[in-house]
C-alpha cells in the first residue's frame, strides 16, 4: 500500500520506479553540507557584521537560526573569533 502511495505522488516528477542512489548520497551530501558548514558560516558572518544594530525580530531570528544549526555552530566556534576591537590608543 504504502509502496503504491509514494508511486502515485511521484508520477507528476516524472520519478516512476527506483531513485538512483548515488542521487540520494549527493543529495544527503549537499543538504548536510550546508546544514554543517554554509549556514553557520553565514550565521558568524551576519552576528559580526550586525550585532550592534540588530533589532528586537532580528535578534530573535538570528538566535532561532543558531539554535536550529547548532551542531555547525560548535563546529567552527573554536576557529573564529567575534570579540569586538578595542579601543586603539591614538
Amino acid at each position: 500500500m504504502m509502496s503504491f502511495i509514494s508511486i502515485v505522488y511521484l508520477i507528476p516528477f516524472g520519478l516512476i520506479g527506483t531513485v538512483n542512489p548515488i542521487i540520494t548520497l549527493f543529495a544527503y551530501g549537499v543538504f548536510g553540507g550546508m546544514y554543517l558548514f554554509v549556514v553557520p558560516l553565514f550565521l558568524f558572518y551576519w552576528m559580526n557584521n550586525r550585532w550592534n544594530v540588530m533589532g528586537k525580530l532580528e535578534r530573535l531570528y538570528i538566535y532561532g537560526l543558531v539554535f536550529l544549526f547548532f551542531p555547525g555552530m560548535v563546529l567552527f566556534a573554536p576557529f573564529l573569533n567575534l570579540r569586538m576591537n578595542g579601543k586603539e590608543e591614538s
